[in-house]
């Protein structure tokens, strides 16, 4: 699983939500033309290359919605799929298949769409020790399976959500006062909270990071800094905590920023900008 947030009971939810809202008060297409007790089966086709993510999610779909359906897996998530492969087999009622065909695919299109795009980036900066990580730039209500597509196509979580840790952006440093006054805000009041969080700051410069050093956070963010910059930043952190690149981070570039010794590169394009991938449920 990809983080504490992701329970059966979030999943769960989500599902209750989803189906609640594609089905409503009932599936008039299904109902009116699908004998009751009709049998039928499915295949999941692959139309185009990728990563599979989302199948133990679908087969979820399946169970929660008729726990008579019978899913047979033959491909895992994370695996790579290309154009023409079959990822699983359904069988059962028909009008089970047919309600829940909709959900099944929007969720396994998006997720290995991201999944897809995360293992081409993480590709890119193999064998630098750097780490590919997301964002909250997610879609509302569907973070969790967006950030398990991460998960499943070789990138690392970031915060789940704004109790996970203190992140200080450019705006927190502006509104506080700067670096050294937001990072000492941030100490006093997990302190007086009785919280244990990690605390990364944002810098823009070099100025910020001597600053940021200083004030000792878990990780500083060199924010669309130039490699060269980038590079200096971390030769004058030096390991005393970790750092993350971010900002204007593209697949053109991400191997140049990680060969500067970051230990983590943020790109909220992992989970705005995929692609969906093309798949479809079809009878046979």
């Amino acid at each position: 699983m990809v983080h504490e947030y992701l329970t059966p009971a979030v999943i769960q939810n989500f599902i209750v939500a989803a189906l609640q809202e594609d089905i409503g008060s009932g599936d008039h297409s299904t109902l009116s033309s699908i004998p009751e007790n009709a049998k039928g089966r499915a295949k999941l086709l692959v139309k185009a290359n990728g990563i599979l993510a989302g199948a133990e999610l679908a087969a979820a779909i399946f169970k929660h919605f008729d726990p008579e359906l019978h899913i047979t897996s033959l491909v895992e998530d994370g695996d790579a799929i290309k154009y023409g492969d079959i990822a699983f087999t359904v069988e059962g009622n028909s009008r089970s298949i047919l309600s829940t065909e909709r959900l099944v695919l929007n969720t396994m299109q998006r997720m290995s769409g991201i999944a897809t795009y995360t293992r081409h980036l993480v590709e890119q900066i193999e064998g630098t020790g750097a780490r590919l990580l997301d964002t909250r730039k997610t879609t509302p209500g569907f973070r969790f399976a967006e950030k398990w597509a991460v998960k499943i196509g070789g990138g690392t979580n970031h915060r789940f959500g704004l109790s996970d840790m203190v992140m200080l952006k450019d705006n927190h440093v502006d509104f506080a006062g700067g670096v050294a006054e937001a990072v000492s805000a941030a100490k006093k009041y997990l302190a007086d909270k009785k919280l244990n969080l990690q605390i990364e700051v944002e810098t823009r410069n070099l100025n910020e990071v001597a600053q940021a050093l200083a004030a000792k956070p878990d990780r500083i963010m060199l924010d669309n800094m130039k490699p060269e910059m980038m590079r200096e930043a971390v030769a004058i952190i030096n390991g005393a905590c970790e750092t993350e690149a971010s900002g204007g981070i593209t697949e053109k570039n991400i191997r140049e920023a990680a060969l500067t010794g970051v230990t983590y590169i943020s790109v909220g394009a992992l989970t705005h900008s995929a692609r969906s991938l093309d798949l479809s449920l079809k009878a046979y």
